[in-house]
């Protein structure tokens, strides 16, 4: 792998796609390496059993489940979705707009290739992608305590919105929306 040529220019490196089933057994590796990291930097989040494997199955029979890969190998995931996210209908604070959103959920990075902008070009893959079916806000939530993703919420100049709530085991999420 030529890590100059792959962050000078990732468009040319990486491939932007949907998951198939055959990817179920890699995004669950992703996934595991996500809440070890979780766990050892004390986050709350997806120690609870959540995302299972029937999380991502799920996500893929809907085909909202997509991944970036490298050299054809997996190394990011996340649920992309224009169908709304129901617990967004009750935030607690104010959207941007009212306008046609995607939702991300679910966001991965493998480890081998964490700190090196993936989740940041992945973003702008997806904003990429709802521009094309004509969607022109993005929305995510996350917990508290994830800093990664808040940071790259920061970075990539989303705005929070307040806080969603979905359920005990979950509880509630602060919400982010970010206009295309």
């Amino acid at each position: 792998m030529n890590q100059g040529t792959l962050y000078s220019s990732p468009e040319s490196c990486y491939e932007f796609r949907r998951a198939t089933t055959t990817d179920t057994q890699r995004i669950m590796q992703i996934i595991a390496q996500a809440k070890a990291q979780m766990k050892r930097l004390g986050s709350h989040q997806w120690q609870e059993g959540y995302p299972a494997v029937h999380d991502i199955t799920s996500d893929i029979d809907r085909k909202t489940a997509y991944v970036l890969c490298l050299d054809q190998s997996v190394i990011a995931y996340a649920s992309i979705s224009f169908d709304g996210e129901p617990a967004y209908n009750d935030l607690n604070g104010h959207w941007l707009s009212d306008q046609q959103y995607v939702v991300v959920h679910r966001l991965a990075v493998a480890d081998e290739v964490k700190n090196r902008g993936v989740a940041t070009y992945f973003f702008r893959r997806i904003e990429q992608y709802a521009l094309t079916c004509n969607v022109h806000s993005f929305r995510v939530d996350t917990n508290f305590d994830n800093h990664y993703l808040l940071r790259l919420l920061r970075k990539t100049r989303f705005a929070e919105c307040g806080e969603v709530f979905y359920d005990r085991a979950r509880g509630s999420r602060k919400a982010f929306e970010k206009l295309l």
